[in-house]
């Protein structure tokens, strides 16, 4: 039997690193919630190219840089804009729900 897919709570909003990459570990799962200039984006954390951990990575409000090689993805929509990275981020949906951060899983 599948499981059914709900909203789960992540992360309080206060305690987000606030216009940047905030790394959280979700069950077995290790995920960076950006802060964009246009709300909350969540994806998984390492890198498509070398499995670097993106949260360790330069953020500027839009775009997340590999700290491994510098490969560079929209944090709103996980798409590889330089390379090397080629392959985009696998994003998860999320929202902001009575202070926290809630991602459908």
């Amino acid at each position: 039997m599948a499981r059914e897919r709900s909203w789960q709570d992540v992360i309080a909003i206060t305690d987000l690193l606030k216009g940047d990459v905030t790394p959280v570990t979700f069950g077995s799962r290790e995920l960076a919630i950006f802060d964009t200039i246009q709300g909350i984006t969540v994806s998984m954390a390492r890198c498509t190219h070398g499995a670097a951990n993106l949260c360790d990575g330069y953020f500027d409000g839009v775009n997340i840089e590999c700290p491994l090689h510098q490969g560079l993805f929209d944090a709103r929509s996980g798409e590889a804009l330089a390379a090397p990275a080629r392959v985009k981020l696998r994003m998860i949906e999320a929202r902001e729900r009575n202070g926290m951060v809630q991602i459908y899983i």
